[in-house]
Parts: structure tokens; C-alpha cells; sequence
């Protein structure tokens, strides 16, 4: 089943597309999130598809503001001295719902087409089909066990202050990993919302990917050049793994390997942040 959930959306007439900034972060984070939020300008309007081509740059930023509510809660369990494993169980659990489980259900269906179809059709099936599989199960125990173990580490190692950047830093990373692969791929097939949303321009990647780099030098005097080195590592390499299997497997993305994308390089990156606090 394709990881895009927001099909009421309608792409918006060539001579309407929003053009603020504000609508482009407004649309990204409609899309990606079960977030309601009112239009942030005149430009923006919330029954609208982003135009994906030029929006794309806002993904990283929506990405912190979906996990925003969600990061809240984990600095207040923090400083009220909640277990560590609680506290990342209800941050897990808390963007899960943000998000209406949009990235996991990639996840678990790249897992079950690529793990279980033999060919290129098959696996393209597999993954339109709404059941989980065996190894969709997997792949999300995996996944939420790794992320929490991670967390948990993290929690138990560090201050509110450090935590949130930890947590920031892994939203936006992620996204803008998600972002570059939907820009270098070539869509698997040929109908699909990756394929209605339309891919995201060069320049839209530039920009995200600065204003992500931006925020990890913002982030540096915070948590330390080993930790961001840590980090940028194994976002690049999660997304380049992701491309590289969904392009020898079906020929492309689709926004199934798009989301699966974006949970693995989370959870690589917390893993990885994980091994440099211990």
C-alpha cells in the first residue's frame, strides 16, 4: 500500500500553485502527518497537493515540526525523571500517531514485497497489498526496538537540552534523506501517489539539504563534532542502502520505499548516536 495517506488532496491548477514559503512547509507538513493545521497564507491551501517539484526543500523542516509535540513530551518526562524505556516507548508511540503510521506502513511493505516477491511485478503487488506479512513484522519490531533501545541510551546519557537536538536532528536528517532519494530515483511504476506528487527539483534538494546542514551546525556546540560526524554517516549510508536495493529489486521508488527510507535512516542515526554516548 503506498506510504502517502493524504488522497483527498488535489494537485493545484499550474496557475495556482502556491508560492510562499509558509505554503510550502503548510502542504509538507499536511501531507506527511495526521497534523491539522489552518492555512499560513494567502498562498496556502490546505486541499492542495504541495507541488512537490519546488516544495520538497521544506520537507527537513516539517519533519521537526511533526515531531515537535511528540519531542515536548519526551524533555518533560526527562526532567520529571521518567524511566528511560517509558519515556521513549510514549516518544515512539506519540509520532506514530502524529504521523498516522505513514512511514512505518512503508516500511512494513517494502519489507514484505522485497523480502517475499520473486520478481520485479511481484514485489511491486506485494507492496500495494494493505495486509502485513511476516517479514513487514519483522521489520517494524526491528525498527520501534531499535529506535527505543537507542532513545533509551540517549535519555539515561544525556540533558533535556541534548536530547532534543538528538531528536531534531534525526527528523530533519531522515527527511532530507527521504527527499534525495524521491529526487535520484525514477518512479517503479507508473500510477502511485510518488508518481502523482511528481519528483522533487534540484534545487528544492539543494535548499533542504542546506537548511538541514545548517541545523547541524547549529547543533555542533550542543552535542559535539563526533556525535553530528555519527550522525550525517549514517543517514548517507541508510539512504544510499534503501536506493540501492529498491533500484536493483524494482527499478525505482515508490512511496512505499520512500517511507521505508526515512525510518530506517531515523533509526539508523539514533542507533548510531546510541554507540557514540556509550
Amino acid at each position: 500500500m503506498e506510504t502517502f495517506h493524504k488522497v483527498t488532496m488535489t494537485a493545484p491548477p499550474t496557475a495556482s500553485k502556491p508560492t510562499s514559503l509558509l505554503a510550502d512547509l503548510g502542504g509538507c507538513v499536511r501531507f506527511f502527518s495526521r497534523l491539522t493545521l489552518p492555512a499560513l497564507s494567502r498562498e496556502d491551501d490546505p486541499s492542495h497537493m504541495p507541488a512537490f517539484e519546488r516544495a520538497a526543500w521544506a520537507l527537513p523542516v516539517a519533519g521537526l515540526v511533526i515531531v515537535a509535540p511528540a519531542l515536548a513530551v519526551l524533555v518533560f518526562l526527562h526532567a520529571a525523571g521518567a524511566p528511560a524505556f517509558v519515556a521513549a516507548f510514549v516518544f515512539i508511540g506519540l509520532c506514530i500517531l502524529s504521523t498516522g503510521g505513514l512511514h512505518e506502513d512503508g516500511l512494513a511493505d517494502m519489507a514484505d514485497g522485497l523480502g517475499g516477491g520473486a520478481t520485479r511485478d511481484r514485489k511491486l503487488q506485494i507492496m500495494k497489498d494493505s495486509r502485513i506479512g511476516a517479514y513487514g513484522v519483522l521489520a517494524l519490531v526491528g525498527s520501534i526496538g531499535l529506535k527505543v533501545s537507542a532513545l533509551a541510551a540517549l535519555f539515561s546519557a544525556h540533558d533535556p537540552i541534548e536530547i532534543g537536538v538528538f531528536v531534531a536532528l534525526a527528523a530533519m536528517a531522515s527527511r532530507t534523506g527521504m527527499a534525495a532519494l524521491w529526487h535520484a530515483l525514477p518512479p517503479a511504476r507508473r500510477d502511485g501517489l510518488s508518481v502523482a506528487a511528481g519528483q522533487p527539483g534540484r534545487k528544492a534538494i539543494l535548499v533542504g539539504t542546506t537548511v538541514t546542514l545548517v541545523a547541524l551546525g547549529i547543533g555542533l556546540p550542543v552535542i559535539g563534532a563526533e556525535a553530528i560526524l555519527a550522525l550525517a554517516a549514517a543517514g548517507f549510508l541508510a539512504t544510499a542502502f534503501v536506493g540501492r536495493m529498491a533500484l536493483r529489486q524494482i527499478g525505482g521508488q515508490t512511496g512505499d520505499i520512500l517511507g521505508a527510507s526515512q525510518q530506517i535512516g531515523e533509526t539508523a542515526i539514533l542507533t548510531a548516536l546510541a554507540l557514540t554516548a556509550t
